[in-house]
């Protein structure tokens, strides 16, 4: 071996065996001091040597956990989303999860793992740390509190100089990117009312996944109709500003009327698709005081639909100006104070729903249905609360044509003339064409048999009216014999009189 190669050998046996040294006595110092040094000692020695090397640092070290007491970090949630389209083949280590009622999986930064990333032209390094609190840690989820043995957070660290960048653009831009991942990403929900066991909470939202297959190219409604309500739903949601500077709630209410059947139900499932917003179906008769509709209220989520069904048989909602009535919701409980009774007035849901706690939440659709408007009250559907009313009427032509083309996949038939003038005089709903159009796949069978139906219900229509013809001329018979009897001692009377 040259004496050249022999020096750089012996250099490097040097180094290494000096490095070794250097590490085996850091161990023992570690160990010695983790055992003997109190841990404030410990945590002041490390303090004041990192504040030491920060000195001659020029990076800075931005700390975002997870929680901020018991909500959630709007900044960690938003990076964990971001960095996750990110991983590149520098990662190693990666944490895949999938949720039961989710399709797809998801796949994340483990803990103790660097990414860096590129933004401007500037280098950020992230870090995902995990460390073991000294006490018991605490969490919140949809169940209430619960603990989790470490707190989780990540580090950025960059040049101190992009400070500003990073408050100003960085996070933004991450924040930004994360909310349209999740809104792509999103698995609709369809809330409904649980009630529980809890004394103190026993009622929360319990959710499945919305799988409606509505949208506005199936729903059966004019297309006049349809386009109106996509046209006023684009111009919802471009308009946060415009609500903002006005002073108003970011909210937009709906009023759907008609008798059943009529396809409101499937006219807010195509809302909900066209939006890919939440639906949460709210039945008032689940709900027993105006502070538990209060908490639900709150807990819904924004960007999402919230559903009043039936509202005109659903519950009895009082007169607001019925000071009795308002009186009446509390009750005096054996400790001296007062309870709230099993009700909710119409002046609490009214607060609730264009009041101050309307405020509590942005981008809101609010949906009313009802099959007799005339029964609502005046004050739950005036301009500002229910902003659009939609009436939902029996078939026409126009949308047994799209039925035809959804159940049958045809667009003319030598019977189209026919069933449309049954239509225009004969009152069905859609739901009654289309129940008879799946009854067969052959397009002359299933004609035939809704031409059938037409009959059979054009029949039943006019033996309803003879029905009704007669009992009204049997009651007229009876006034008429009822005012002759009454003329009759009328006249007696005035001979009585007379005489």
């Amino acid at each position: 071996m040259p004496r050249s190669t022999k020096s750089r050998y012996g250099s490097a046996k040097t180094v290494i065996s000096t490095v070794g040294s250097i590490a085996a006595t850091a161990m023992v110092v570690r160990s010695i001091s983790r055992d003997l040094l109190p841990r404030e000692l410990r945590d002041y020695v490390y303090l004041n040597f990192r504040n030491f090397l920060n000195k001659f640092s020029t990076h800075l070290t931005m700390v975002i956990y997870e929680f901020e007491g018991f909500t959630d970090n709007e900044i960690y949630t938003a990076t964990q989303i971001y960095l996750a389209d990110r991983i590149s083949s520098d990662i190693h280590r990666l944490k895949v999860t999938k949720n039961p009622k989710e399709q797809h999986m998801n796949v994340a930064m483990e803990i103790n793992e660097e990414y860096v990333d590129v933004y401007n032209g500037v280098k950020f390094t992230w870090s995902l740390v995990s460390k073991r609190p000294t006490r018991e840690y605490y969490i919140s989820d949809e169940n209430g509190r619960s603990t989790r043995s470490d707190r989780r957070f990540l580090e950025l660290t960059f040049h101190w100089k992009h400070k500003d960048l990073v408050l100003n653009d960085y996070f933004p831009f991450i924040i930004n990117y994360a909310n349209s991942k999740k809104q792509a990403d999103k698995t609709l929900k369809l809330f409904t009312v649980e009630r529980k066991n809890n004394p103190r909470y026993p009622t929360s939202w319990m959710s499945v996944n919305l799988d409606h297959p509505a949208t506005f190219e199936t729903v059966a409604l004019d297309d006049g109709i349809k386009e109106t309500v996509i046209k006023d739903l684009d111009r919802f949601l471009e308009r946060r500003e415009y609500y903002r500077k006005v002073g108003k709630a970011w909210k937009r209410g709906y009023l759907l009327y008609g008798p059943p059947g009529t396809g409101k139900s499937s006219l807010i499932a195509a809302m909900a698709n066209y939006l890919n917003f939440d639906i949460y179906d709210l039945e008032l008769t689940d709900i027993k005081s105006n502070s538990e509709l209060r908490r639900l209220l709150v807990a819904t989520a924004n960007r999402s639909i919230l559903v009043v069904e039936d509202i005109d048989c659903s519950k009895e909602l009082h007169d607001r100006v019925n000071v009795e009535a308002e009186k009446a919701a509390v009750r005096k409980n054996p400790r001296g104070g007062y309870d709230e009774e099993s009700k909710v007035t119409l002046s609490g849901f009214l607060n609730f729903i264009d009041g101050l706690w309307s405020s509590c939440g942005d981008e809101r659709i609010i949906i009313f249905t009802t099959n007799r408007k005339d029964k609502l009250d005046p004050a739950l559907i005036r301009p500002g609360r229910m902003d659009v009313h939609i009436h939902m009427s029996y078939c026409t032509p126009s949308s047994f044509r799209l039925l035809a083309s959804n159940y049958l996949s045809i667009t003319e038939h030598n019977h189209f003339e026919e069933i449309e003038n049954f239509i225009c005089n004969v009152e069905v709903t859609p739901a009654e064409v289309a129940e008879q159009l799946l009854k067969d796949d052959n397009h002359d069978i299933a004609l035939r048999g809704l031409i059938e139906f037409f009959d059979v219900k054009k029949k039943e229509i006019e033996a309803m009216q003879r029905l009704k013809e007669e009992e009204a001329a049997k009651e007229n018979e009876k006034m008429q014999q009822v005012d002759e009897v009454n003329n009759e001692k009328k006249q007696e009377v005035d001979e009585v009189i007379n005489n």
